[in-house]
């Protein structure tokens, strides 16, 4: 018994889901007036944030590789 109730245990301990915080005022932030718009298409990978850029809008943004689809 002891057993099955570690396992019930462990599996809730471990599979919650993980919601991260909202990224804080940055380079990226929106500015005030500007209407969000939610990704039209899954996240390319992991570490990947849905942010503004003043030129091109909305999009994925990664801390090591940049832009999603080649923004600059």
């Amino acid at each position: 018994m002891s057993r099955i109730l570690a396992c019930l245990t462990l599996a809730a301990t471990l599979g919650g889901c993980y919601v991260a915080p909202a990224p804080g005022p940055g380079p990226y932030a929106a500015p005030a007036g500007v209407a969000y718009v939610g990704p039209t298409y899954a996240i390319p990978g992991p570490g990947y944030a849905w942010r503004y850029h003043p030129r091109y809008g909305w999009g994925w943004w990664h801390p090591r590789y940049g832009w999603h689809r080649g923004w600059r």
